[in-house]
């Protein structure tokens, strides 16, 4: 006949060694509750002391191991509650990886979670102040990705695709206000003059035109 019981001060926790496991048969064994419980707290700072690296410990990590060496038939007032014995020695739930592959790779998962987004604003305009984002977003990326074939039109038609042709903002509207820009480029572009050629033509003649008038008249001079 196979001898099922567990052999007397077994260490079940060797860190811990084989004295801090005999205290905590021990300790289990007091009948008095109050008593137990300040044997309980008194054993958990020796186990602080007796090990150095333990004091990094948080006091739920020490309390679980005493809980674990007393194979959880220790009964104190504890600040924390007892582990539960099923959980040990179990192994953590794989993380999933996101099904589906994305679609347009230089865009990334997150556009199309902004997209899916997007397509439950209920509100005509919090939908296209969504859009605008995602579009200057997708042209910060796109750009990024491919520099010389760049135009507003394929950012629309990806966002189409992607939304199913749920999503959809006017072309002409996107390019006449630069709304894929972003908030950085449509304000410089706001500041620049319309006519380019008077303001680099300007620009000389406040700052240096007429000394230049001057030096020319001079040079003539100095000529006769």
């Amino acid at each position: 006949m196979v001898n099922s019981e567990k052999p007397k001060n077994k260490v079940i926790l060797k860190e811990y060694g084989k004295n801090i496991q005999k205290l905590v048969d021990y300790v289990k064994t007091v009948p008095d509750q109050e008593k137990r419980t300040e044997y309980a707290y008194a054993l958990v700072e020796l186990m602080k002391q007796l090990n150095p690296l333990l004091k990094t410990e948080s006091d739920q990590k020490l309390w679980d191991d005493m809980y674990i060496m007393s194979d959880f038939s220790l009964e104190v007032d504890s600040p924390f509650p007892m582990p539960e014995k099923e959980l040990l020695g179990k192994k953590p739930l794989p993380i999933g990886y996101p099904e589906g592959e994305v679609r347009y790779k230089h865009y990334g998962r997150n556009i199309e979670k902004l997209i899916a987004k997007a397509i439950e604003i209920e509100d005509d305009k919090e939908q296209e102040t969504a859009l605008i984002y995602i579009g200057q977003l997708m042209r910060s990326f796109h750009s990024t990705w491919n520099r010389e074939n760049f135009d507003d039109a394929i950012i629309i038609d990806d966002i189409k695709s992607l939304s199913k042709g749920k999503l959809h903002i006017d072309l002409e509207k996107v390019k006449e206000n630069g709304l894929f820009e972003t908030s950085m480029r449509r304000d410089f572009k706001s500041n620049v003059p319309s006519n380019s050629g008077n303001n680099s033509n300007g620009g000389r003649r406040n700052y240096s035109g007429g000394k230049r008038r001057n030096n020319g008249s001079n040079s003539k001079k100095r000529r006769n």
